[in-house]
């Protein structure tokens, strides 16, 4: 039977005389293909008789005749049989003995033409060595072009082993190489490549890749190879070639030879500039005389362009690890320059407020943790240095949210009693039966729950100062209690039969109003009298709205330290809008809506950012009031309305009209205009409050 086999442009014909022609790309067919799409024994050809059958061997991808996929098919004369890419044309006249006619085109190899008979072992035409060079030069620029694009390490040197045992025909290929190597190489301090500069030692040795001429992965590597021949190659630093290893005499004394039942065998050292950098290692468990000398030539030249190409690649991991390190190290600079800059952020709205209050008198105690410079909050300063060094009861007063526990911890922490216990309650968050064993304690088993013995606020602040909040809201039978504790000095605790005597500074507080309080019989008037001997008054935020850019600032750099992000610049608009807001909820809304604008807004802050109350508020407020004072006519209130505000911007800018101009979000020209307009000129000339400003 004669095949013209057709294989990536290359024709070659064969004649076989036995029974079987198996096809595929394992070693032991009779006609072996080499591309990844044909099966290892992907079909073969049967001869009964006379006939000859193609059977799939269930193959991957199938077996075609015609273009047809067929399981069993009887073959004829001239059929074309597809596996994978290659074509096999089938000629039978020539087994039946016909002679062809001089009319008959006949096939002609690329070779002399002789009949080659490849029926015994070792014989090869001239048209197979042919086909078997160009397959060479074919493989070698394929490697070629495949080592110059690859520069992952890993796939690089499974690529080398893959060429080494299709360059030669080989069952499997190892790659061993040492730790200097790795795969994952460590950075040192040593300058590059100059662990892989070191010389190869034996106890280094290691599988780093080993390879079925399937291109599939081997399980175990070391327990699959001789690594007493991959030893002797590496300390003589010469290859190794066995065409019978089990019968060599050079390796007579290694176990593993014997165990693995090598046969052929060509295992040769990886060098560049004299330096071993690791070894090839390629055999052939099946045949005997696999390899030659020729193909011990290929996979020299293959070694030393493999050994380029993983000098190369360690080249490129090094450079992707040093750019890493300068994008880590990029990273951590500019991570460094935002904590700088929120710093000096943070330090420039701190100044801002020292330099405010510097420029007032603020009392000779420290008040650093009350941000504040307006005159109200200086009449509190000066009211305070008056009242810290006594030890009569204060009574505290202002709306909810205006500071009214910093203010008695500044009372505390700048009076006598700095070294002493400050202890606070809340008199709105408790009833009246665990506030009464909150204030005195209570002994073990007064009550249902007194699994112990507690002691009171009362008894937690002898020797200090205790801090009442919200007192108003005590019930007249708690007022009592604590009246007579107030006028005695001693109480007892619930449950026991023993009074205690304290020593304690009495600073209460209320947003209500105790006097209002006492009129109505809400509050007794003895205990008023008790609490209120000193009196602190403490101003609304709407109240001293010169303070607001300064709590602002401060409290929006505290939100941002809180949540780890740069505090964002406050625009001019927005500023104007919260100097214009009334702040119902004073300090504690204002800290709100500061850490809502941490949140909402990156960089800046703009008018969108602002909660809707704080937009709108203000403006319908002005609008309102001016309505109020000018009932029916819409013109009056307008011009009530637009007086108002830029008398409030000129106030707010120090007479500098371009900087209210600013703040009502209008021009300087439209200003002056309206200065004109209503004859604000003359009503704040004496404070060169129009005439005069910065361009």
């Amino acid at each position: 039977m004669k095949l013209t086999i057709i294989e990536e442009g290359t024709r070659s014909e064969l004649e076989f005389e036995g029974d079987v022609i198996s096809i595929g790309r394992a070693v032991d067919n009779e006609i072996r293909l080499s591309e990844t799409l044909v099966s290892r024994h992907h079909c073969r050809i049967e001869r009964e008789g006379s006939q000859h059958w193609l059977v799939d061997l269930g193959s991957s991808n199938g077996t075609r005749v015609g273009g047809e996929r067929v399981l069993r098919r009887l073959l004829e004369d001239g059929d074309q049989i597809q596996v994978g890419q290659a074509r096999l044309v089938v000629g039978l006249l020539a087994v039946a003995g016909a002679e062809p006619s001089p009319d008959e085109t006949q096939a002609i190899s690329a070779g002399d033409g002789a009949a080659t008979d490849f029926s015994g072992e070792g014989h090869a035409t001239i048209t197979e060595d042919a086909r078997r060079e160009r397959d060479n030069l074919r493989v070698f620029a394929s490697i070629t072009a495949e080592l110059a694009r690859v520069t992952d390490l890993l796939p690089l040197l499974r690529q080398i082993v893959d060429s080494a045992v299709t360059l030669v025909g080989g069952e499997r290929g190892f790659l061993l190489m040492g730790e200097s190597l790795a795969l994952e190489p460590v950075v040192t301090e040593e300058p590059p490549l100059a662990s892989a500069a070191k010389q190869l030692q034996v106890s280094d040795l290691a599988v780093r890749v080993a390879r079925s001429f399937d291109r599939s992965d081997i399980a175990i590597p070391r327990s699959r190879l001789s690594m007493g021949i991959a030893s002797r190659v590496l300390e003589k630093g010469k290859p190794v070639l066995a065409v019978d290893a089990a019968h060599d005499d050079r390796f007579s004394t290694m176990a593993s030879v014997e165990d693995l039942r090598l046969r052929s065998v060509l295992c040769l050292p990886i060098r560049i500039e004299e330096r071993i950098l690791g070894v090839v290692y390629v055999d052939n468990r099946l045949q005997h005389n696999a390899f030659s000398e020729n193909d011990l030539e290929l996979v020299e030249l293959l070694a030393g362009q493999a050994a380029v190409a993983i000098l190369n690649a360690r080249r490129v991991v090094e450079l992707r690890q040093h750019n890493q390190r300068l994008a880590a190290s990029r990273l951590q600079i500019q991570d460094l320059n935002e904590q700088l800059g929120r710093k000096l952020r943070d330090q420039g709205s701190a100044l801002a407020v020292v330099r405010a209050e510097l420029g007032r008198e603020r009392g000779r105690h420290d008040y650093t943790s009350i941000v504040g410079a307006s005159d109200g909050m200086r009449a509190v300063f000066t009211q305070l240095d008056k009242i810290t060094e006594a030890e009569l009861p204060v009574m505290i007063q202002g709306e909810s949210g205006t500071g009214k526990e910093l203010i008695a911890r500044a009372i505390h922490f700048n009076g006598p009693r700095r070294n002493k216990p400050f202890v606070t309650e809340n008199c709105a968050a408790l009833p009246e039966s665990l506030l009464e064993s909150e204030l005195f304690g209570h002994a073990r088993g007064a009550f249902t729950g007194a699994h112990r013995a507690k002691k009171g606020l009362f008894e937690q602040a002898d020797g200090g100062t205790l801090f009442l909040d919200e007192v108003g809201d005590m019930s007249p039978n708690m007022q009592k209690k604590m009246l007579r504790a107030l006028q005695d000095g001693q109480f007892r605790p619930l449950g026991m039969e023993r009074m205690v005597k304290v020593n304690v500074r009495l600073l209460t507080a209320s947003h209500r109003n105790l006097g209002e309080m006492v009129q109505s019989g809400e509050f007794r008037e003895d205990l008023f009298y008790r609490v209120n001997v000193l009196n602190v008054q403490l101003p609304a935020l709407r109240d001293r709205r010169d303070d607001v850019p300064l709590l602002a600032e401060h409290l929006l750099a505290s939100a941002a330290r809180e949540a780890g992000k740069p505090a964002p610049l406050i625009s001019h608009a927005v500023m104007t809008a919260l100097v214009a807001h009334d702040w119902p909820g004073n300090v504690r809304e204002l800290e709100n809506e500061m850490r809502r604008l941490v949140v909402m807004s990156r960089g800046e802050v703009t008018l969108e950012h602002l909660s809707p109350a704080v937009r709108e508020r203000r403006s319908a407020g002005l609008a309102a009031e001016a309505l109020a004072r000018n009932p029916g006519d819409i013109r009056a209130a307008v011009a009530d309305l637009e007086t108002r505000s830029i008398q409030a911007a000129l106030a707010q800018a120090g007479g500098n009209k371009s900087k209210a101009a600013g703040l009502l979000g209008i021009s300087r020209f439209a200003l002056q205009r309206k200065l004109d307009k209503y004859s604000l000129r003359d009503t704040h000339e004496g404070e060169d409050v129009a005439a005069t400003g910065e361009f």
